[in-house]
């Protein structure tokens, strides 16, 4: 063990400091961060340390970057997100103005409430706020109600994965707290009124797979119906790194299987009976409600659905990870 009065090797001292800003950088302003980033030259694509954590206790945010592909691919390829060191993205200006001049469109995503961002190569809400972005979000994010969802809706049997860092939800005056407050990954998004959401931290503490679909004798525009199709309790620590992996499949005629993870885990297991239009491929994406969240490596690949079959009957309830719920009817109004 070196004695406390030796100072660390160079190498060792440069990379405690970017593995600690790194965690540092969704966790702080950015003042007062960004002259050490630049001084100090830190890089996302650094390997964790042995443990797997970043100084500081937080699980080191660098996936294997080998597996990642090169591009975000065409239709039927896989897609990797990737995004420039600062600046905006996209947001719900452009999603709402699209010809207009100073809209900041981007050929991967399409933000249709609040704002995304990129702060150090991360993708990032900003600090969520409740009022309308303007051409470059400059003063307002509108990111308590974020909502982004690629172009490509080519997503049929898929396997999802990134990395996110949530800070504890928060409030607006136009978003009081709710009990779902938090992150959710989106699976074959057809419209804001038809998808699967996979709520993987909300305020309440609860992990939840449901269906939104539309009301059935309303005008399609109208806000759809949640149908909870799995839900556990399983509150993600926040303040720290979380891998989430998600798959949809399909699983013989007008059957659907999802299954979400946390850190490596299965927390969610569910199988969709009634999946109508979402029995076809569609978007994928991440919704925030009154959340500062971070998240990087996000992928999405196809897989063969003949390899991951739905049950002959619902899981054993026992099998730690894998719970089943069946259907519990629709939500109307629910979020």
């Amino acid at each position: 063990m070196r004695p406390s009065s030796t100072p660390a090797p160079a190498s060792d001292r440069l990379t405690t400091t970017r593995r600690t800003l790194l965690t540092a950088a969704v966790a702080a302003p950015a003042a007062g961060l960004a002259a050490v980033l630049v001084s100090d030259g830190p890089g996302p694509a650094e390997g964790p340390s042995g443990d797997g954590k970043a100084a500081g206790g937080s699980p080191s945010p660098t996936p294997d970057a080998s597996a990642w592909p090169d591009t975000a691919g065409g239709p039927g390829q896989p897609f990797h997100a990737s995004f420039p060191a600062e600046g905006l993205i996209t947001n719900e200006y452009a999603h709402r103005n699209p010809d207009a001049d100073d809209a900041r469109l981007s050929p991967d995503w399409v933000v249709t409430s609040g704002s995304l961002l990129s702060r150090w190569g991360f993708g990032w809400t900003g600090e969520p706020d409740g009022d309308a972005p303007g051409p470059d979000s400059g003063r307002h994010t509108g990111s308590s109600v974020f909502r982004l969802v690629t172009r490509r809706r080519d997503f049929g049997d898929t396997s999802v994965r990134c990395w996110v860092y949530l800070k504890p939800p928060g409030t607006t005056g136009r978003t009081p707290a709710r009990d779902w407050d938090g992150a959710h990954l989106w699976l074959r998004y057809h419209s804001a009124q038809e998808l699967y959401a996979l709520s993987f931290r909300r305020r309440d503490g609860k992990a939840v797979i449901k269906r939104k679909h539309p009301a059935p004798g309303r005008p399609v525009e109208e806000e759809g119906v949640y149908t909870t199709l799995a839900s556990r309790d399983h509150a993600a620590e926040y303040g720290r790194w979380h891998r989430v992996d998600a798959t949809v499949s399909g699983c013989g005629e007008h059957r659907v299987r999802i299954t979400l993870a946390l850190d490596g885990r299965t927390v969610l297991d569910a199988e969709d009976r009634a999946p109508g239009g979402l029995a076809r491929p569609g978007g994928v994406g991440l919704r925030g409600d009154n959340t500062d969240m971070a998240f990087f490596g996000f992928t999405a690949t196809g897989h063969a659905g003949a390899d991951r079959r739905c049950p002959g009957g619902p899981p054993d309830a026992s099998r730690p990870g894998r719970p089943w719920a069946e259907s519990s009817g629709p939500e109307v109004g629910q979020r």
